[in-house]
């Protein structure tokens, strides 16, 4: 008899903008045999699967459907995009309290089909949604990773490369700590090559401003962000799907990371089909210890003062 091989299945809950970005980026790329779209409004599922599906014919073989949370069942990797939109001006901390309640309705459903796949939380505020998602499903924190840094690193790495006209991708840099305000660059690591970078402190400043402010100059500007999480998002699926074991600034559960435990905060990662295999303990400055400390008492706060 023939040999089957399973066929790869991608479930995108909530397909807003950076969810239905996010859903026609991994088409583009094939990185799944099915790819499910799943959102409150059915309607807006059903037209986003058709209209991709249109699109089959310049592309390859993947199956698109709008579907249920049955279909959850036997996914890889679920992405949950859902939750309520950021407002103009409003911190990432600020839409907890909103996101919350979705959460504890997604977490729910999701877990009545899968108990052993990956889910990847993209939602904002990424870190104490994460930490939510760990604390309502009982996963090993492994196979549940939250979007972190890594975006942040990028919009990092390329206003570094602008800077010094160098290729973004020969920059070497970090974001860790929290997706959003508390956010600390590693200016101590930063490198290209292995050599230190030449830019001056008042740039470092303007750079790093840009970095942690770039999500609200977007939204004031368009209403979303929504490109390049998707490309990030897409990147992290491609690290699992493809047992890569890359390196990524994504958000998981610190264990005694410099003084850090218990909470999710966006630190370099080895991510690989099981989902984040160990976690790299930087060299950073006392300095940049002091920062994430204070990043990690930060969202403690916030989660103990809503007891999740």
């Amino acid at each position: 008899m023939p040999l089957t091989t399973k066929k790869t299945r991608i479930v995108v809950i909530g397909v807003g903008a950076v969810g239905s970005t996010t859903a026609y980026t991994l088409l583009l790329r094939e990185r799944m045999d099915e790819l499910v779209l799943i959102d409150a409004n059915q309607e807006k599922a059903v037209g986003d699967a058709l209209d991709m599906n249109h699109g089959l014919p310049f592309l390859g073989q993947s199956k698109v459907w709008a579907g249920t949370y049955e279909d959850c069942k036997g996914a890889d990797i679920i992405i949950i995009t859902a939750g309520a939109a950021q407002r103009p001006g409003e911190s990432r901390i600020d839409l907890l309290k909103r996101n919350v309640a979705i959460y504890e309705s997604i977490t729910s459903e999701v877990l009545k089909y899968n108990t052993d796949g990956i889910l990847l939380i993209a939602s904002n505020p990424v870190d104490i949604m994460s930490y939510f998602t760990l604390k309502k499903s009982g996963w090993p924190a492994k196979r549940i990773i939250g979007s972190g840094t890594l975006l942040d690193s990028a919009r990092f790495r390329y206003l570094i490369g602008e800077e010094l006209k160098i290729d973004s991708r020969s920059v070497h840099a970090h974001i860790i700590g929290e997706h959003g305000d508390s956010e600390l660059p590693l200016w101590s690591l930063a490198n290209i090559a292995g050599t230190e970078l030449s830019i001056s402190g008042e740039v470092k400043d303007r750079i790093f401003a840009n970095t942690r402010d770039a999500a609200y100059q977007i939204i004031k500007a368009k209403g979303a962000t929504y490109y390049a999480i998707a490309l990030a998002l897409d990147r992290i699926c491609t690290a699992i799907l493809h047992n890569e074991a890359a390196v990524l600034n994504v958000s998981t559960l610190l264990d005694d990371y410099h003084g850090v435990s218990g909470v999710y905060l966006g630190v370099p990662c080895i991510v690989d089909r099981d989902g984040i295999r160990d976690v790299l303990k930087l060299n950073i400055s006392d300095s940049e210890k002091e920062m994430l400390q204070s990043s990690a008492a930060k969202l403690k706060e916030i989660i103990e003062s809503i007891a999740l």
